[in-house]
């Protein structure tokens, strides 16, 4: 490659990384991907799928340990408009799991939502599952440790897969999730700030027409359809979103706290009401405004606004927009097995930061 598309492709990326740390939503369509660099080129596999037989691209890395220990496995997801190309998404998780010694899978599920097999399809859904065999067939992996974690798109994924698959999961992080897809193919029409034309668009060339002509298909690639097998099977959740997102960013609020419901116990869940008046003001009302203690993980510039605990999820509503806290959600992680209660405790120290999310 010559030095000036080298510097192109750098000048690229570069660009697309600013626009994704100010907040503001990216456009749908994704911007061109290079290659991986050469680590990331390293650790990319082949997985076999399962369900068409196709080769389809996946990060993977274990330690040493593995070996002949058993470790953790945590699987990372890219967001709603990239694909595995757009290491930036798996790298904060990488960069987690060498330090605490996990198996880390980055797998590409069919790459941005716009075609059948991606945007939740089965075929995306096998390949994380696939992933996640892949590394227990490389290394020797805990199955009583399995997360998974993702944001916007990532997020909408990692919910599904713990109502497809609770079997698989200990407990997964989600930030801003999109979880009611025919909800937001609404949401994306509307002329309002922070809202895309174009995510209609990708959702109808996912699920082959509009909610209205298949509403089945767009039902079964939304969590909010699966989400009370996680429920029921006791499957850890975190959720995280920023009060602004919706304005300053493309999904609203609404979508986090009707999984937040879909999850919790009756009497903890949020009105329908009250949701739509969080919507519309960017505001929480007095009565249901965050009084805990204090979060080592939320500074103030992040503060929390509402954070509800129910059976084994949790919600937390920050000053932000479209952005979530990783930082926060693997440190839940860490503390999750199968065959336990969810651990909803807090360390003492933590580090605050927002991590902005573009589409």
């Amino acid at each position: 490659m010559s030095a000036r598309r080298t510097r192109n492709i750098c000048g690229k990326a570069a660009l697309v990384a600013a626009v994704a740390l100010s907040g503001t939503a990216l456009l749908a369509a994704p911007a061109k991907t290079a290659e991986p660099d050469p680590a990331w080129a390293k650790m990319l596999v082949q997985v076999k799928s399962t369900l068409d037989g196709t080769l389809q691209p996946c990060y993977f890395w274990a330690p040493e340990a593995a070996k002949t220990n058993a470790v953790p496995l945590i699987v990372g997801l890219h967001t709603w408009s990239y694909d595995y190309k757009a290491t930036s998404h798996y790298q904060t998780v990488l960069n987690y799991a060498k330090k605490r010694g996990w198996a880390m899978v980055g797998p590409n599920f069919r790459g941005p939502n716009k075609t059948p097999p991606a945007c939740g399809g089965d075929p995306a859904v096998q390949d994380i599952v696939d992933a996640v065999n892949y590394a227990k067939t490389h290394a020797k992996i805990d199955a009583a440790r399995v997360y998974i974690v993702g944001g916007s798109g990532g997020g909408h994924m990692t919910l599904l897969m713990l109502g497809r698959h609770p079997e698989v999961f200990a407990a997964g992080a989600a930030f801003c999730p999109i979880t009611d897809i025919a909800r937001w193919h609404a949401d994306s029409l509307l002329d309002h700030p922070g809202r895309g034309k174009n995510y209609a668009r990708m959702l109808e060339q996912a699920c082959g027409g509009t909610p209205a002509e298949k509403p089945a298909e767009y039902a079964h690639r939304s969590p909010l359809t699966w989400l009370d097998r996680a429920k029921k099977a006791g499957v850890g959740a975190y959720i995280v979103t920023g009060i602004h997102d919706g304005w300053k960013g493309s999904v609203p609020v609404g979508h986090s706290f009707r999984a937040f419901n879909a999850l919790a116990n009756p009497e903890d869940r949020v009105s329908e009401a009250d949701i739509a008046a969080i919507e519309e003001t960017q505001q929480v009302p007095a009565a249901l405004a965050y009084t805990g203690p204090r979060d080592p993980f939320y500074s103030e510039r992040m503060r929390i606004h509402f954070r509800r605990t129910s059976a084994n999820v949790r919600f937390t509503l920050m000053e932000g927009g479209h952005g979530g806290n990783y930082a926060a959600g693997l440190d839940f992680l860490s503390r999750q097995a199968k065959g336990r209660p969810t651990d909803f405790s807090l360390p003492e120290k933590g580090k605050a930061r927002e991590e902005a999310l573009g589409k």
